[in-house]
């Protein structure tokens, strides 16, 4: 996202990969050439915390309901450690609350708080995904498949023109707005917790999302 201008002619795409943008102000998604289904790694936790604050709104300033962790939250915060994946630390009965939750999802894209938040909101994670990909749907993101609310998982696939569709969704929701645009948190047990986005505050950026896997390479949704 951003002040492209109009539509860029193709040699400004990127040579590698797959990018679109949506210019403040305007309806049309700029879409660069390969557009095509891939992975996108932690991006698609823009579409849990949408799905969330959607759910359970927050207003500006307020943390919200305190979920209770449980020593299964606990277990599985261990094995995804145990596969390298990105966790914060947690204790059983710790609380977090809405805000707290958001903020370990989105600063330092903690896969172990996605699942918790997907149970939160909709009971189960296999509901929660049902979820996602039904407001997908419902947004015109025809080339966009969820199969867990982290994006860990490699079988979930967007483009860069769909994910800009959700991004401008989420973005106009001012708790998340605000929560992508923080450098750093602290949790009750993890601590200091910091934005993957090391851009943030240089030349104009405000957030949103980093994501790597291998499958997946570097993504960045921004603004």
């Amino acid at each position: 996202r951003g002040g492209l201008g109009e539509a860029p002619p193709s040699t400004v795409w990127p040579a590698d990969g797959q990018a679109a943008f949506l210019e403040t102000g305007q309806a049309q998604v700029q879409a660069g050439p390969n557009q095509h289904e891939a992975a996108i790694a932690s991006v698609a936790k823009v579409m849990t915390a949408y799905l969330v604050l959607r759910d359970h709104p927050l207003r500006s300033g307020r943390d919200g309901p305190a979920i209770t962790l449980s020593g299964a939250d606990v277990a599985d915060t261990d094995r995804r450690r145990a596969r390298q994946e990105s966790v914060v630390s947690i204790a059983a009965g710790e609380q977090l609350t809405e805000r707290q939750a958001l903020e370990a999802l989105l600063l330092p894209s903690a896969n172990n708080i996605a699942a918790v938040l997907a149970r939160w909101d909709a009971g189960s994670v296999d509901r929660f995904v049902a979820r996602m990909n039904a407001t997908a749907r419902s947004l015109g993101m025809t080339h966009t498949r969820y199969t867990d609310p982290s994006g860990y998982d490699d079988a979930t696939v967007s483009t860069a023109a769909d994910q800009v569709r959700i991004v401008d969704r989420a973005m106009r929701l001012p708790v998340f707005a605000s929560v992508v645009a923080t450098p750093s948190a602290t949790l009750p047990v993890a601590g200091t917790v910091r934005n993957t986005n090391t851009l943030l505050g240089h030349q104009g950026f405000v957030g949103v999302k980093t994501g790597s896997t291998a499958a997946a390479g570097g993504c960045f949704a921004f603004r």
